[in-house]
């Protein structure tokens, strides 16, 4: 079992930064491919970043390429969600995830649909 917990959410002006962060329990974090998704409201759910899970490979929605930098650092069981250049747009709820089948190229692909171990989610606002 993984509990994810993300924090790092919070309210910022357009065109701020943001980190978000997600912690995950357990001993085998570094087997698994991670991803972050994001739904606004009256919005579905999608995919914004996933990495894979060494770290290597690490794709990304286009909306945020460019401006959004995923990462993890395994000895602390940790990935990061690096938001550069905010959008009104970007304001949603986000997500961390992980899965321990699926490559990041999956994750990516396929909306999160199915995986294994999901956050709370924190709420990012940005503002106009």
């Amino acid at each position: 079992q993984v509990q994810l917990v993300e924090s790092g959410g919070g309210l910022v002006q357009a065109g701020g930064s943001l980190r978000l962060s997600c912690v995950a329990s357990g001993r085998t974090f570094s087997s698994y491919a991670m991803g972050w998704f994001r739904q606004a409201p009256g919005k579905e759910r999608e995919f914004v970043a996933a990495i894979s899970w060494s770290g290597g490979l690490t794709y990304y929605a286009d909306s945020v390429k460019g401006r959004f930098t995923i990462s993890r650092d395994n000895a602390k069981n940790t990935v990061s969600l690096q938001m550069n250049s905010l959008k009104p747009e970007d304001t949603a709820v986000y997500y961390c995830a992980a899965d321990q089948r699926r490559s990041a190229i999956t994750i990516a692909t396929t909306g999160g649909y199915g995986m294994d171990y999901w956050g709370k989610g924190t709420l990012v606002t940005v503002s106009s």
